[in-house]
């Protein structure tokens, strides 16, 4: 890691995304025709390690990649997208897979397969030394604990959605969530907690009560794959630097929305200058 840089951790999955292009979502049951197929790099803590990298944080990827070929091909993307992968595991599992239908105005489903991101392991990863770890729940919670236990400052993207137990979330400084996340959550007990709101732009909350809000730049959007991820892994490096709530708040959201105006999760990425001049 760079002497005297923001270092930060993201401990997580990576995929390969199958984005399908299409007119409209498919409906249960229905058969729809798609425009094109296309492969690119995905995983929501690929997608949140290449973003905090783009904005200027010395940032580490602890994940898991099968040593097939769409592995291979992740590696490398991360190597090249200035990711350190000293820390990033191999297993003979296939990689993380992702399907992804996406609509003319943008929307998107996932169907992931974890694939080898299951068989993620700290063992002997310095997650001490980071300034912030940043994880999602696409990984076993065991794995999300131990890494919250570890971290001295630690930041859980609470998503895809799913059960949390009350022990992570006590351990958490922030916790990141999306609006149909937040549902599932009792906010009180939070003292940190950011909801997102898509094209709305974002929330902050202490212990339940609405402290800031923020609306995002209006930019031309290709797709919102990523967006989420993008904001996650801005807050965090905010987090790292020792900006106020308000301050990562602004500069999340607009990396978030910055993120849109490129196909895939990694297609338009914004760097530190890029958000710091739409703000």
């Amino acid at each position: 890691m760079t002497s005297g840089a923001t270092r930060v951790g993201v401990v997580g999955g990576a995929n390969v995304d199958l984005v399908i292009r299409c007119d409209d979502l498919p409906r249960p049951g229905e058969t729809i025709l798609g425009r094109d197929l296309v492969r690119l790099p995905g995983g929501k803590g690929a997608n949140q390690a290449v973003a905090a990298a783009r904005l200027g944080a010395d940032t580490s990827f602890v994940g898991c990649l099968g040593t097939d070929e769409n592995g291979e091909w992740l590696l490398g993307h991360l190597q090249r997208s200035g990711v350190h992968t000293t820390w990033t595991q191999r297993s003979s599992t296939p990689s993380g897979l992702a399907l992804i239908p996406v609509d003319e105005r943008g929307e998107n489903l996932i169907i992931v397969i974890p694939g080898s991101n299951e068989e993620i392991s700290l063992n002997s990863v310095p997650l001490e030394e980071f300034d912030v770890v940043l994880c999602q729940l696409e990984t076993p919670i065991t794995v999300v604990l131990e890494a919250a236990r570890r971290s001295q400052r630690f930041v859980l993207n609470a998503a895809p959605r799913t059960s949390v137990p009350r022990e992570l979330l006590e351990m958490c400084d922030v916790v990141i969530v999306n609006e149909s996340e937040s549902l599932t959550l009792d906010l009180a007990p939070l003292a940190h907690c950011v909801v997102t709101l898509g094209s709305e732009g974002a929330q902050y909350f202490e212990h339940g009560t609405l402290v800031a809000a923020q609306q995002p730049p209006r930019v031309p959007v290709v797709d919102t794959v990523g967006a989420g991820d993008v904001f996650s892994a801005a807050y965090a490096v905010c987090c790292a630097r020792g900006d106020s709530p308000a301050e990562a708040l602004t500069y999340a959201v607009t990396a978030g929305a910055l993120a849109t105006r490129g196909a895939g999760a990694q297609g338009s990425m914004p760097t530190d200058q890029e958000v710091r001049s739409w703000m």
